[in-house]
């Protein structure tokens, strides 16, 4: 082949070359074979040329596929008998490997879709297991409840006989009202409480018995706070408290007060705002109508400072009385419940550093528009006023300073309240020197 080669006229590295252009060879063709300033070209002597060429290259090929056929057809055959021996070995594989899975597909596929359902089946058994304790768990509480609610004296039974009126029992009622709260708001995936909303059992328990208790809870809590009092200056036709008398209410309002910060520390919050709240409207209303009726003016204050009484002793009742730890809610009563004691919260909510002293200063200004209405609309009541202006600032002062004085056996933080009594007599003698 390599003597061919050297025979033939084709130049073969130039079809061979990998940049070879077949526009550039047929112009190079053209140029060879024509004048460049003829104007009509001759294009039939490079067409022969390269039809020749053309031809020469097939007649190259048929002598050299003539020459080499036995070779040829000799590898051709050898390579169809590998590929079939090939094939022989690739099937046999194939087969081994079939039958390889077929047994896999008995011994471990079947043998694992059976687990799976028995897996699924363990599963929802475990499911109802959980559910069925969580429910148990309910239950188990809410009879405990019922328990303390008896305890309390809301219900009827043998509790109620032997504890009637137990006011530390709203604090464990509270506890474990709380404790249902919590299964019941674990309701995400996993949780205990997840399945309980469907469980017509545990909205009985809810309607029946968490939702009365809660609220008797409250009111009772709520009510004890609004009568809560120590102080013996109001005039009563009863006797003064004695000391055992006085560590009952202490006694009591406690339990209120921690029964509200379990169930919900913003509901104590706002039990206490409102007792503050009534104790200086009350007041307000008692001092504006004594004003215009001096005769009653010393009763009057002498009522008044029994209500700042009451609340100073509710001021160290606060302070003495740690939040509980109940189950964490919102952020906002995280941060309530991280105070030292009670009394922090109120005194942050209410912007002051001291209860007597919130009660004479707002006292001190619902009281100066008053006296003021007072004083404009003359009369014989204005004119009083104005004549025993020394009799009624001496009176405020000393209502003022009796008022800040703790009852008998309560410790209260010392403190001067000079200023309080200041801020108090200038609401009233201010306007009645205008």
């Amino acid at each position: 082949m390599a003597e061919d080669d050297k025979r033939s006229y084709i130049d073969y590295d130039t079809f061979l070359d990998p940049d070879f252009s077949p526009t550039a060879f047929a112009n190079s063709l053209v140029i060879a074979t024509n004048n460049p300033s003829d104007t009509p070209i001759d294009l039939s002597t490079p067409l022969s040329k390269v039809l020749f060429d053309i031809q020469e290259i097939d007649t190259h090929i048929h002598t050299l596929t003539t020459r080499s056929a036995i070779p040829l057809l000799t590898h051709t055959k050898d390579q169809a008998d590998a590929g079939e021996r090939i094939v022989a070995d690739v099937e046999a594989q194939v087969a081994s490997l079939t039958e390889g899975y077929q047994r896999l597909q008995k011994d471990v596929i079947e043998q694992y879709e059976e687990a799976d359902e028995v897996r699924i089946a363990v599963e929802r058994l475990w499911e109802t297991v959980r559910v069925g304790r969580s429910v148990a768990r309910c239950l188990t509480l809410g009879r405990q409840l019922e328990t303390h609610m008896a305890e309390v004296g809301e219900s009827g039974g043998a509790a109620a006989q032997v504890k009637k009126g137990d006011h530390r029992a709203m604090i464990r009622a509270s506890n474990t009202l709380l404790s249902i709260r919590q299964i019941l708001a674990a309701s995400e995936p996993d949780e205990e409480g997840e399945h309980l909303s469907k469980i017509n059992l545990i909205t009985y328990l809810q309607n029946s018995v968490l939702t009365p208790a809660e609220t008797t809870l409250r009111n009772r809590a709520q009510q004890i706070i609004r009568e809560f009092s120590m102080s013996s200056l109001a005039p009563s036709s009863s006797a003064p408290a004695t000391y055992a008398q006085s560590e009952e209410t202490k006694s009591r309002t406690t339990s209120a007060l921690l029964t509200l910060q379990i169930l919900n520390p913003r509901l104590l919050l706002a039990a206490l705002q409102a007792y503050l709240r009534t104790s200086l409207t009350s007041s307000l209303a008692s001092i504006a109508r004594a004003l215009g009726n001096l005769p009653t003016l010393d009763r009057t204050l002498l009522e008044v400072s029994a209500r700042c009484q009451n609340i100073l002793a509710l001021e160290s009742l606060l302070d003495t009385i740690k939040p509980r730890q109940p189950v964490s809610r919102e952020a906002g009563d995280q941060t309530e419940n991280q105070a030292g004691n009670l009394l922090e919260p109120l005194l942050a909510a209410l912007d002051t550093s001291s209860l007597p002293s919130f009660f004479w200063r707002s006292l001190a200004e619902g009281l100066a528009p008053r006296v003021g209405d007072l004083v404009g609309k003359g009369g014989v009541s204005a004119r009083a006023l104005r004549s025993q202006k020394e009799r009624v600032k001496d009176s405020i002062r000393e209502c003022v300073l009796r008022g800040s004085q703790g009852p008998g056996g309560i410790k209260v933080r010392a403190g001067t309240w000079e200023r309080e009594a200041a801020v108090m007599i200038g609401s009233v003698i201010g306007s009645l020197g205008r």
